[in-house]
């Protein structure tokens, strides 16, 4: 079996194992599934394919970086691969602003390349600890995808009271409709040439609502 069930969010980061290496290939081999625990400093590569962008939050985002940091060995690859369809310089900041947070955790970032649909991120561990001014830098905040952005948008819209046009609006509306497009408007009569609707000027302008 060489596919297991994890909680990478939840799972828990133990000690090291001061093994040889035929000791800890014994012990991948002997591992549970679903795997809830495991040692740091265990693999050589961690690839994040089309997963970091699926979580709903920047900081979950941030922990999977984390504990990919500290499950790899010195000098080993984070691989990450994350969906975007637009043109090459479109999400050049997001990239940029990535780049930072994910080498405050340790990594060097030492390739990048951008596809049609997809953007490909190659980070080597080159250091054990992680910055310590986390806080003030807010590097979780960074690993920002553009939805992030949109649910809060959505929401306020959503919370937000909706106008209610009065009947005099409604009317007019639908004058306005019936006039068109029978024939040009005379300004100065203020109704249509080819119509006996009437023209009525409101005070407020008349607010649309898709």
């Amino acid at each position: 079996q060489s596919v297991y069930k994890c909680d990478f969010l939840n799972l828990q980061i133990q000690q090291p194992l001061q093994l040889a290496q035929d000791a800890i290939d014994a012990f991948l081999k002997q591992l549970k599934n679903p795997i809830d625990s495991l040692p740091g400093e265990l693999f050589h590569v961690v690839v994040f394919s089309l997963l970091l962008s699926y979580f709903p939050s920047p900081y979950q985002r941030w922990i999977c970086c984390k504990k990919a940091h500290e499950l790899l060995v010195l000098n080993g690859l984070l691989l990450v691969i994350t969906p975007d369809s637009s043109h090459q310089n479109r999400r050049a900041m997001m990239m940029k602003s990535w780049k930072i947070a994910i080498e405050s955790l340790g990594f060097k970032r030492f390739k990048y390349s951008k596809f049609s649909h997809m953007h490909l991120m190659a980070f080597r561990k080159t250091s054990l600890q992680t910055t310590s001014d986390l806080v003030s830098r807010n590097y979780p905040g960074m690993l920002y995808i553009p939805q992030d952005f949109n649910s809060i948008e959505d929401e306020e819209y959503s919370n937000a009271s909706c106008y209610v046009r009065s009947d005099t609006e409604d009317e007019q509306l639908a004058y306005g409709f019936m006039e068109l497009p029978d024939a040009p408007y005379d300004s100065d009569s203020g109704e249509s040439q080819s119509s006996s609707i009437p023209f009525y000027e409101l005070e407020d302008p008349i607010l649309l609502l898709s």
